[in-house]
């Protein structure tokens, strides 16, 4: 399956998720890419979109394969045959490092915008696509801290074996493709997959936001 662009594919995850349209959810974005297409899971589902802030730490000699994921508020999940070979020093100051851009990217997004509370409600996590499985991973842990009746995850396409592994975490995976032979990126399911803005980031929730608070 390939996709348009992430609008697309936001539009084709929000369709595959129509059952809980007007359900008490929380549509939780990985930013950036996550964002564009939670902003349309949000508005065809009518619920508040929000960002769950996880990065990834890249390996010191191939920065695009992650060994690692932390969030802002200290979750670290970190692929367990790499992190026997990786230098302790160096890992310390990458997860200091992307700790502190988690907590940049909140404050540039959302100002003082406070969370969306969860409890008891459906959190449905949404990003463009999944490859290691790790950011993921560290998302659902800060998520599922804040006590949401049921955790969902939403994407376009990921690895069949991540798949497997990832139902040991959650109730539900909703992926519109679950691939068996990954085409090693998630830009290869794409036709256009430019990098977002932190601007394009900010309009989408000031968007989404008020349409939320608009409605209510």
């Amino acid at each position: 399956m390939r996709f348009t662009n992430r609008q697309e594919a936001g539009r084709s995850l929000a369709q595959a998720l129509d059952a809980y349209t007007g359900q008490d959810c929380v549509i939780y974005a990985l930013p950036r890419g996550g964002v564009v297409l939670g902003a349309e899971v949000a508005n065809r589902l009518h619920a508040p979109l929000d960002l769950v802030i996880s990065r990834k730490i890249g390996h010191p000699r191939w920065e695009e394969y992650a060994v690692c994921a932390v969030t802002e508020d200290g979750h670290l999940v970190c692929n367990k045959d790499e992190l026997a070979r990786l230098d302790p020093a160096w890992l310390k100051r990458s997860i200091t490092q992307e700790r502190a851009e988690a907590r940049r990217r909140r404050l540039t997004y959302l100002a003082d915008r406070p969370t969306i509370p969860v409890k008891g409600k459906t959190a449905i996590i949404v990003d463009h696509g999944v490859a290691t499985g790790l950011t993921l991973v560290a998302a659902l842990q800060a998520i599922r801290d804040r006590e949401p009746a049921k955790i969902i995850v939403a994407i376009p396409v990921i690895p069949s074996s991540v798949d497997k592994q990832l139902r040991h975490y959650i109730e539900e995976i909703i992926a519109l493709e679950v691939a068996n032979s990954y085409l090693g990126s998630i830009g290869a399911y794409y036709d256009s997959f430019d990098p977002v803005s932190d601007a394009e980031v900010i309009a989408l929730l000031h968007k989404q936001n008020h349409k939320t608070n608009g409605a209510t």
